[in-house]
């Protein structure tokens, strides 16, 4: 098709055959960097593991916690939004762990 790369601030064609070659390597260097990287990723992600450590965010509530709420929330006269205050999290985070309760009559 007769389309060629020139980069002017690093001074490589790809017309030439040393053009090529140049940027071909500088291809290869970045892939084998990247390979590096994701290696060592890989290698940091395996020794957190061994030492016991998950990844991700801790949950706001524990077991106890959504056991105490549900048993709060059979309660008609308690309302969501206390609930959700005096555990510190938001209302969508109770429904998310606990689901819709419905109240004893």
């Amino acid at each position: 098709r007769g389309v060629q790369f020139e980069s002017l601030t690093e001074k490589i064609e790809t017309g030439s055959a040393a053009g090529k070659l140049q940027f071909h390597v500088f291809a290869a260097l970045a892939e084998f960097e990247r390979g590096l990287i994701r290696e060592r990723t890989q290698a940091g992600l395996a020794a957190a593991r061994a030492r016991g450590r998950a990844g991700g965010r801790k949950p706001k509530l524990d077991d106890q916690q959504v056991r105490e709420i549900k048993a709060l929330l059979r309660d008609p006269d308690i309302k969501v939004a206390e609930v959700a205050r005096r555990y510190g999290v938001s209302r969508t985070t109770l429904y998310k762990h606990v689901g819709v309760i419905t109240p004893r009559q």
